[in-house]
């Protein structure tokens, strides 16, 4: 397990710690998420590179688009130790996944009772089809 008093990390070792792809990391490096340092051709990437890489993941699992993540980390980079305008922000797309989490609540369980309705009608019509064969035989 990489410590994190370690000054640098390689696409690799992100790679590895995350378990994602270096594809993956290749392409938030160019989303701007990213800005490792070169060396020829290696990518060399900062313990700033490896704490956003961590918040890139936990965003992308609250939902949050890439284009929000870019927006917080453009914020944070203006005012390392946080703002007001940071901080409302966050709580603005906060508030607006709460309200799309909601909403996808709301029409799962509207699919749901949509499904029960059309098992009670498939159950029933099997039902009515069973009596007549009976009643025929």
């Amino acid at each position: 397990m990489m410590t994190e008093k370690k000054k640098s990390y390689s696409i690799s070792e992100l790679a590895s710690e995350f378990d994602v792809t270096t594809r993956s990391i290749r392409f938030y490096e160019d989303q701007a998420l990213l800005h490792p340092t070169r060396r020829g051709q290696t990518r060399i990437y900062s313990r700033q590179d490896r704490v956003r890489m961590k918040l890139i993941l936990r965003g992308k699992r609250l939902g949050f688009s890439l284009a929000e993540i870019r927006d917080l980390f453009s914020l944070w980079d203006e005012t390392p130790s946080g703002s007001e305008k940071q901080l409302n922000l966050l709580m603005e797309i906060i508030h607006q996944k709460r309200a799309e989490l909601d909403q996808q609540l709301k029409d799962i369980a509207m699919v749901q009772l949509e499904l029960d309705n059309a098992e009670r009608r498939c159950r029933d019509a099997l039902n009515e089809l069973l009596t007549q064969k009976q009643q025929a035989s």
